[in-house]
């Protein structure tokens, strides 16, 4: 099951980067550009993220033992904070921003 976990991580990276290179390149400057953006470095953070906050985790579990659960101070928590609440929310509100922005103008265009 850990090839499953790995796929779905690389995945989102690559769609996240993809995402990031397709608003920068196609999508002219405005707000679209931006929700696109913002849901794109949300995805490729996420996977980025939490590589950082395990490897942060197990340095201080090699260096210090399994008793030092915490002792790498503010940095393992800020990525996981980073991980699992804030690359998330950005990428619902990139995600729906972008789906309410072309929504409006395949709506505008029609009339």
């Amino acid at each position: 099951m850990d090839w499953v976990f790995l796929l779905v991580t690389v995945a989102l990276f690559l769609v996240g980067v993809a995402l990031v290179i397709f608003a920068i390149k196609r999508i002219e400057k405005g707000l679209l550009r931006n929700f696109l953006l913002t849901a794109g470095a949300s995805l490729t953070g996420l996977p980025v993220f939490a590589l950082i906050h395990n490897l942060l985790y197990g340095l201080a579990i090699y260096s210090f033992g399994e008793e030092s659960w915490g002792l790498t101070g503010k940095e393992e928590i800020f990525f996981f904070l980073l991980a699992t609440v804030v690359c998330p929310l950005g990428f619902l509100v990139g995600t729906i921003g972008s789906a309410v922005l072309v929504f409006k103008r395949s709506t505008d265009k029609q009339d």
